[in-house]
């Protein structure tokens, strides 16, 4: 369903441009050839994009934990998954995983500049600067370090939207991110998992997944999430890219 509300918000942007062209100046090459029928057009844009951001969110629960990434969240509505195959020990990896910084990430600068719409901001996960783990600066500015199995996970977490006022204060246990019930809010937890590969190889997993409090939360950020998804794909694509680097140098 993701995929699919994905696909529906691209296509209808992607022609939405078009239509928006075409409603300057009719592009006859591609069958639209009035003012009228672009505009017509770029109406059905809009409603595939509406139909993107709406589609229901289907919840899932874990079965069994096999992660702490499992044990912090077991229940969710939208996730995100990659894998890449490293040539290296699970130490370097997990030491690969806590030192990569921003600038050996490919695109992230760009990417990450667009998700901001160009506005600097404070310092952030998605403002980070560089020669700095960027996991480290995504723990000092909002995230909370969940978990921390030496060699083979590492879980972080964070609120988006209005939490409770306990989650507010300055000390979050763990524990508390797990327990954490905000109806308008949701809980964003993000792992990088090491797992045993072939002789001399292991797998980096990283999984992303988001579990929203309440019906109206949820419709909230599939809009959002639809939309930053092959952004944040590809940034989770070449995070591991660099990540893989960094540990088979090591």
């Amino acid at each position: 369903m993701e995929i699919l509300g994905v696909c529906f918000v691209y296509a209808g942007l992607i022609v939405a441009l078009v239509a928006a062209v075409s409603a300057i100046k009719p592009l006859g090459f591609i069958g639209i050839r009035s003012r009228l029928q672009a505009l017509a057009i770029a109406g059905l844009a809009l409603a595939a994009i509406v139909l993107g951001m709406i589609l229901p969110a289907r919840e899932t629960h874990v079965v069994s934990i096999e992660s702490r990434l499992d044990e912090f969240s077991p229940v969710y509505q939208f996730n995100e998954e990659h894998t890449v195959t490293v040539r290296a020990s699970p130490q370097q990896c997990y030491a690969a995983i806590r030192q990569v910084g921003p600038e050996e990430i490919a695109l992230f600068r760009t990417l990450t500049w667009m998700r901001r719409f160009g506005r600097r901001g404070p310092e952030s996960i998605v403002n980070a600067p560089e020669h700095r783990p960027i996991l480290e600066t995504a723990i000092r500015t909002g995230f909370l370090l969940l978990a921390a199995d030496r060699g083979r996970e590492i879980v972080i977490g964070a609120v988006m939207g209005p939490p409770t006022p306990e989650w507010a204060r300055d000390q979050r246990p763990p524990r508390q991110f797990q327990a954490l019930h905000a109806p308008y809010a949701a809980k964003i937890a993000m792992n990088f998992l090491v797992e045993p590969g072939g002789p001399g190889e292991c797998r980096i997993r990283t999984e992303t997944r988001v579990h929203a409090g309440s019906p109206a939360a949820r419709r909230a950020f599939a809009a959002y999430w639809r939309v930053i998804y092959p952004g944040s794909a590809l940034i989770r694509r070449m995070w591991l890219r660099a990540i893989q680097r960094r540990a088979e140098a090591l």
